[in-house]
């Protein structure tokens, strides 16, 4: 990832910024990013993930920085422990006053902030994800694609399902694996694709032995060609019990395949059932497993889904050219209010060009 991005992109490493909590740690991050701030004279700073965000405000508030914006892709006090619930919403709503803005990623995700009184509603903007639509709709499966799902020349082609994920907790690949071996049981043909790494991969890779689902699960460990694979792809799945609005929804959807997905907040913005997909209860993984059973069963019903996923789905707010467009807006809308309160004469109002909220 880091090779992709651009020459002009300066990448600055922070000491002790890590992910899990540490008092020692966390203040060593939090004092080298005021002090870096303040070396560069940032006029925005914009943050992401929940400890990282709550520790760049912070230091942005510290260092004077004019706009602090942070981005909201997953709501941190969901489908978490009574104590890190408390927690959460208690630094979110400690870091709301001196954030400029929230940019989310869904209008679920900005309705749950304003809704546990996290930030005020017109601090609040939704930008989606965006990625190149025509890579996705234009793709064909890969080359090899049989040697990849492990057939022998003659064999026929299987029912192809996709889940493209990290392997990490929130994922729940080794709970799913739980759930599909009643489809794999069922429905003999049905291949599971499992993409992409993680710290959890051995684990699941281990659990799929387990169960006997060897001949029926493939791993394809990282792909830079995801849409490749939702190509190949009859049905792809979404089973994570916590996620902003995934990307990789609208990738399956712009690929022209329904999806099965366990409930999300602002899922519903894109994937309407019975029109492009199946939306399953978020905390029932057998009854996604009963729905993907049901697909197979009926072949008409899921052809109809996929001209749905292809024909009826507006994926316009997804388009790549307008991430830069809308958050470059919002930067100047944060500015601006920062020269208003400092009695400085500003630019007519970014609001003007129609932004999300």
């Amino acid at each position: 990832i880091i090779a992709k991005v651009d020459p002009r992109v300066e990448l600055i490493g922070v000491p002790g910024l890590t992910r899990s909590i540490s008092p020692v740690s966390d203040l060593r991050a939090l004092l080298a990013l005021t002090r870096r701030f303040r070396a560069l004279n940032a006029d925005i700073v914009h943050t992401h993930t929940s400890k990282a965000g709550i520790l760049g405000r912070l230091a942005a508030w510290a260092a004077g920085v004019p706009a602090i914006v942070h981005g909201v892709h997953i709501v941190p006090f969901v489908n978490v422990g009574v104590a890190e619930r408390f927690a959460y919403l208690a630094l979110e709503r400690l870091a709301a006053p001196i954030t400029s803005a929230f940019i989310s990623v869904s209008e679920g995700i900005r309705d749950l902030c304003l809704s546990a009184g996290v930030g005020h509603p017109d601090r609040h903007y939704v930008v989606q994800s965006g990625f190149d639509l025509d890579r996705f709709r234009n793709a064909g499966p890969p080359d090899g694609w049989r040697n990849l799902l492990r057939l022998t020349p003659d064999a026929p082609r299987p029912s192809v399902l996709l889940m493209i994920a990290a392997f990490e907790p929130r994922k729940r690949h080794t709970e799913f694996l739980d759930a599909f071996n009643k489809v794999a049981a069922r429905f003999h043909d049905a291949v599971l694709v499992l993409a992409g790494d993680g710290p959890l991969r051995s684990t699941v890779e281990s659990r799929a032995k387990q169960l006997g689902l060897e001949r029926q699960v493939v791993f394809t460990g990282y792909r830079d060609d995801p849409e490749r694979l939702i190509a190949l792809a009859d049905i792809c799945l979404l089973c994570s019990m916590r996620e902003g609005l995934p990307r990789v929804v609208m990738q399956y959807l712009a690929g022209g395949k329904p999806c099965v997905a366990c409930d999300l907040p602002g899922l519903r913005e894109v994937l309407r059932p019975g029109i492009n997909g199946v939306i399953t209860p978020p905390d029932d993984l057998a009854a996604m497993a009963d729905a993907i059973a049901a697909l197979l069963e009926d072949r008409a019903r899921l052809a109809c889904l996929a001209q749905g996923a292809a024909a009826a789905t507006d994926l316009s707010n997804w388009d790549v050219k307008l991430v830069g467009k809308r958050t470059d807006a919002i930067y100047r809308e944060a500015l601006d209010q920062h020269r208003a309160s400092k009695g400085v004469s500003t630019t007519p109002p970014v609001r003007n060009v129609a932004l999300p909220r």
